[in-house]
């Protein structure tokens, strides 16, 4: 049998700001976040008799969003690209274990020994091994 190229990453080898991207995207993806972002939008709205000028309270709000989205953004993608890269890890693991499969099967019928090995350039297993 082959040998993985990486072992599954389990939550005590992550850094600090994985944990940390990790906890942020279990908090927003909810709806209590929406709904303190809701609020916060309902406050800014009953709060236009507080200000001197509408312009300022227009920029107030816009500078907020701005900021809490451009912060959520990063977060966000980089929770979305770890999820893809652990999806693309198994998909190769199955991969793998496919193609070891076929050859193992391949003296039974000749034709799995060419697939499988169209099957490991695929993939990139010579690569990676």
């Amino acid at each position: 049998m082959s040998q993985h190229a990486a072992e599954p990453t389990t939550a005590d080898d992550r850094s600090a700001f994985d944990r940390f991207v990790e906890a942020a995207y279990q908090r927003v993806s909810r709806a209590p976040f929406f709904a303190v972002c809701a609020g916060i939008v309902v406050a800014w709205f009953v709060s236009v008799p507080l200000w001197p000028d509408l312009k300022s309270w227009q920029v107030a709000i816009h500078t907020v969003a701005s900021v809490i989205s451009l912060l959520l953004l990063v977060l966000l993608e980089n929770a979305s690209r770890r999820a893809e890269e652990a999806a693309q890890e198994k998909l190769n693991v199955i991969a793998e274990a496919l193609s070891d499969l076929m050859l193992s099967r391949a003296q039974d019928d000749p034709g799995l020994d060419d697939s499988a090995r169209k099957l490991r350039r695929a993939i990139g297993l010579e690569d990676r091994h």
